[in-house]
């Protein structure tokens, strides 16, 4: 039988329980740096990390932060959503972000957001096909540290 949970992490034991789902996605980022970017997000930015359980194994893990724009007005914002590697294809994905669609409306936030690599074509069919996401524009980013 099955069991799929998904909760949100909150401390620093169960983020390091979910960097080796996390690290298949960002790649740059070593535990410390990780744990470093984690810790400082949560406290300043509002993020938060959520993970999919299945028979208490991490199975996808989602970042997100409650924002408010004029664009979008109240939304979150999905920085990041992984599964791991070896468990794709499975819907775990899909369900971690139905559950933060739901975490949204139950605050009272009007949509969700995301940007994703221009690369990452199997995601963006995920997105647009599977979860009916709408392309509404493309980022921008200019490294400062040069």
């Amino acid at each position: 039988m099955m069991t799929e949970e998904a909760k949100q992490l909150t401390t620093e034991q169960e983020w390091t329980n979910a960097f080796q789902v996390m690290k298949q996605l960002r790649t740059h980022l070593n535990l410390n740096t990780y744990l470093k970017l984690v810790r400082e997000a949560h406290e300043k930015d509002r993020y938060e990390m959520h993970a999919l359980y299945d028979n208490g194994e991490i199975v996808s893990v989602i970042g997100f932060k409650p924002m408010i724009t004029l664009y979008y007005g109240r939304f979150i914002w999905v920085c990041d959503l992984v599964t791991d590697q070896s468990q794709r294809s499975n819907g775990y994905g899909e369900k971690l972000i139905t559950y933060v669609h739901e975490w949204a409306k139950d605050k009272n936030y009007e949509s969700v957001a995301l940007s994703s690599g221009l690369q990452r074509e199997d995601a963006h069919r995920f997105y647009e096909e599977r979860l009916n996401y709408d392309r509404v524009s493309y980022v921008f980013k200019k490294n400062l540290k040069e």
